[in-house]
């Protein structure tokens, strides 16, 4: 059975594109790189944001893989203005998959793009794949896959975190695999 991991970032010094992981975020990094060590993996594909590129380094090294860098996996845009209630605003956006802000992305679109990224995995050849995302990205596959999943559990992810997507006769599960 394929496996796909989900990977939302390490501890960021900030949302920029450029952004590099914490102090803390490269030793989660290297944590993550433990995590999988005795697991066998194929293929990575990765957020060109430096702290995606950043949170899966120490693994790929390891195992001597390849990071592909995938645009679809860049986080979701909810606005180019500063909006100060920009949270209840993104809660708005779980609830209305259309609603978009001014030079932002819709849930649907961002969604679209993540699912499209999925799949792709899953019709693929490769049996085991790590995608290295953002948490707004990662939340809105979860949920595509299991609607229920929202607003607060976007709240409760950490960083890094990772979810596990199994495809069993074209019906996807997941479940939370880091502690």
């Amino acid at each position: 059975m394929k496996k796909t991991y989900i990977i939302r970032h390490c501890e960021a010094e900030g949302q920029p594109p450029e952004s590099k992981l914490t102090n803390n975020g490269l030793k989660q990094a290297l944590d993550l790189s433990e995590f999988f060590s005795e697991m066998k993996i194929d293929r990575i594909l990765s957020s060109p944001y430096k702290r995606a590129i950043d949170t899966i380094e120490p693994l790929a090294k390891q195992l001597n893989i390849e990071i592909e860098l995938n645009r679809k996996l860049t986080e979701r845009i909810l606005s180019t203005e500063n909006l100060p209630d920009w949270l209840e605003k993104l809660r708005a956006t779980f609830d209305d998959m259309e609603l978009k802000f001014e030079g932002g992305e819709s849930s649907q679109a961002a969604t679209e793009r993540i699912v499209e990224v999925a799949e792709e995995i899953f019709n693929g050849e490769k049996e085991n794949t790590i995608i290295v995302t953002h948490g707004n990205l990662m939340s809105l596959l979860l949920k595509y896959y299991k609607n229920d999943f929202g607003f607060d559990d976007w709240k409760s992810l950490s960083n890094p975190d990772v979810f596990l997507l199994r495809n069993e006769n074209n019906e996807v599960t997941f479940e939370r695999v880091w502690e």
